[in-house]
């Protein structure tokens, strides 16, 4: 995969400041930027932090004064977390303090009424003349595992250390500061550490797009998932979709006109039309996600496997109920429970003695790990197979380890594995924990994730049929015969038409 390093960019001080100052962090009891100091320091982050605050009274380890041009050197992040009413004036003094990246983490602005529109409002013109790009306002900050930085405000230190601790590659973009906290908790529990996190609440300044682009070019980020309850600039979003040659993951709530007024309540803006988003993200390249758990559930089909390029899928248990209950869930979502052929039925009936060598395979629970790699090696290499999915119970060590190297068989093939164990959450947890084993929670889960990563597949070959087009045409060299597999629907003036109804 080729990307830009992007670490010169204004947006990389978002996430790796070489110094910060946290406006309104304060030794008082329950003030939300003290944690933030004491995290910074218990994560031994690099850069140096100053703090604010009207006693000028260090925080946690940093120094601190009465006023922003009190702060020594240059300052390249500035965290503001002080009452509405004050943050005018502090951007006009992070202005004057040639600080060029703001988070404005304060609420109260354009999604409580005419009051808070007017103090976003002289924020826009002081950020315009002083030429500040900030995030927020009414978000929580940003996060950057790889770094060992944090701008969240009131979390306490130690509660993702583990996070910090192991870094991933998927990246997060919300609105919500709360579905943001409730992604990073669940990754806590699963195979999948996190790249980067930001929060963009109102983004009254820099929006998904920005966000998107800036990602689509991190060489730290493999996977984006977005939540969005509303579109700034339709046109400027799916231009940034279109661009990334990784998974883009977007679930967006305020589908519905309840929902929409919701949402325009908790982030300021409007929802949009949930029939033509649909169509812009299919056509810009977006997979889009059917519920607000899928965005910390799917990214380890990325993370852990091949994309799934094909819609033949074989299904592998040792437990006979689970054959039926994930046929009926394949055909539902359209993926093909491939019917294997008489020679391959008489390969796997070799190998072991199984309870049906058909799809679904039932290699019934007696059979041993070193069996269920022979089959799983059989399907993998087979051109009758494009992936396999599997309701396996691990009751014995000898399954877990057959399970673990399938993993590695899976990147040798080319060719993805969506890894079911029937148990309680409780026993996929733990063998996700302390085996590693990329299992998904629910039988749903693994088929959902196939039909996720074969939709990404898709959207890239299109891209890549639709790039040729494009160079052919600016060659001058198209004849007017349309490229094997092209899509009229991607054609790119209709992308045009489609982003204009989303604004």
């Amino acid at each position: 995969m080729n990307v830009k390093n992007t670490e010169s960019s204004y947006m990389s001080s978002f996430f790796n400041p070489g110094s910060l100052v946290i406006i309104g962090a304060s030794n008082a009891p329950g003030n939300l930027g003290a944690p933030m100091c004491h995290s910074l320091k218990k994560l031994g982050y690099e850069g140096n932090v100053f703090v604010v605050n009207r006693k000028g009274e260090e925080v946690h380890g940093c120094a601190g004064f009465v006023s922003i041009s009190e702060v020594p050197g240059k300052i390249e992040l500035a965290v503001i977390l002080t009452p509405a009413k004050t943050v005018p004036r502090i951007m006009r003094e992070c202005g004057e303090k040639r600080i060029s990246n703001v988070i404005i983490e304060t609420a109260g602005f354009g999604e409580l009424g005419e009051e808070g529109k007017e103090l976003q409002q002289e924020i826009d013109l002081t950020a315009r003349e002083y030429g500040i790009r900030f995030i927020g306002p009414n978000c929580i900050g940003s996060m950057d595992a790889h770094r060992r930085f944090t701008s969240f405000f009131g979390v306490k230190p130690g509660v993702f250390d583990e996070l910090f601790d192991n870094p991933g590659e998927t990246s997060i973009i919300t609105q919500s500061g709360g579905v943001g906290t409730l992604v990073l908790r669940s990754l806590m529990s699963d195979v999948v550490g996190f790249s980067k996190i930001v929060s963009i609440g109102n983004r009254a300044d820099i929006d998904e797009s920005d966000m998107l682009e800036y990602l689509a070019n991190d060489p730290l980020t493999g996977v984006i998932c977005m939540y969005l309850e509303n579109i700034g600039d339709g046109k400027k979003l799916m231009r940034a979709a279109s661009g990334s040659d990784k998974p883009v993951l977007v679930y967006k709530a305020g589908t519905t006109s309840q929902g929409a007024r919701a949402a325009s309540s908790h982030t300021a803006g409007m929802a949009n039309n949930n029939l033509v988003f649909e169509s812009a993200c299919r056509q810009a390249g977006i997979v889009r996600l059917k519920s607000v758990t899928e965005l910390y559930s799917m990214p380890k089909i990325f993370v852990s496997m091949p994309v799934l390029k094909g819609n033949r899928v074989v299904i592998v248990t040792n437990t006979g109920a689970f054959g039926t209950i994930l046929t009926d869930l394949l055909v539902n979502s359209g993926m093909n429970p491939v019917v294997l052929s008489d020679k391959m039925q008489a390969a796997i009936v070799n190998t072991a003695t199984v309870f049906n060598a058909a799809n679904p395979i039932d290699l019934g629970p007696g059979i041993d790990g070193e069996a269920f790699l022979s089959v799983f090696r059989l399907l993998l290499e087979s051109d009758e197979v494009d992936g396999l999915v599997l309701a396996i119970n691990v009751w014995q060590q000898s399954i877990i380890d057959a399970i673990i190297r399938l993993t590695d068989l899976c990147r040798e093939y080319g060719k993805p594995a969506a890894i079911y164990t029937p148990n309680s959450i409780e026993r996929v947890l733990h063998v996700r924990r302390n085996f590693g084993i990329p299992a998904f929670e629910t039988p749903e889960e693994a088929v959902r994730a196939l039909v996720v990563s074969h939709r990404y597949h898709v959207i890239q070959s299109k891209k890549s049929v639709n790039g040729s087009r494009n160079t052919m045409m600016r060659d001058k060299k198209f004849t007017g015969d349309k490229p094997v597999g092209a899509d009229d629907t991607m054609i790119p003036g209709m992308v045009e038409s489609v982003d204009q109804a989303i604004e």
